[in-house]
């Protein structure tokens, strides 16, 4: 957890103040991991009488852009030799969908 909290603040320009994660990440350890980093953990949990499906809270949010993410070809087989370039054509297919949504929004108005 360490190496991910500094990573992620490295990337971003230490800009990330919340992260939502999901039960692997309950315990101080994590909790200790991500606030020498200056990120809160927020943890998703279950509700506790589980009986079918049971949409959790966020997870959309994280399901969708797994959905936009498969629209581009490339990235539903992982063909890739290397994870920098799979990352890459990641970054690439999420500023096409911006792009887009970007234009849809000055288009109406």
């Amino acid at each position: 957890m360490e190496r991910l909290a500094r990573t992620v603040q490295a990337v971003t320009g230490d800009t990330v103040e919340m992260a939502w994660v999901d039960q692997g990440y309950t315990g101080q350890r994590a909790a200790d991991a991500a606030d020498k980093h200056g990120i809160a953990l927020e943890v998703v949990k279950l509700p506790q009488a589980k009986r079918g499906f049971v949409l959790l809270p966020r997870r959309w949010g994280v399901e969708r852009s797994f959905a936009w993410a498969t629209r581009f070809r490339r990235l539903v087989k992982d063909y890739e030799r290397y994870a920098q370039t799979l990352a890459g054509l990641h970054a690439v297919a999420f500023a096409c969908i911006m792009m887009k949504q970007a234009a849809a929004i000055a288009a109406g108005s």
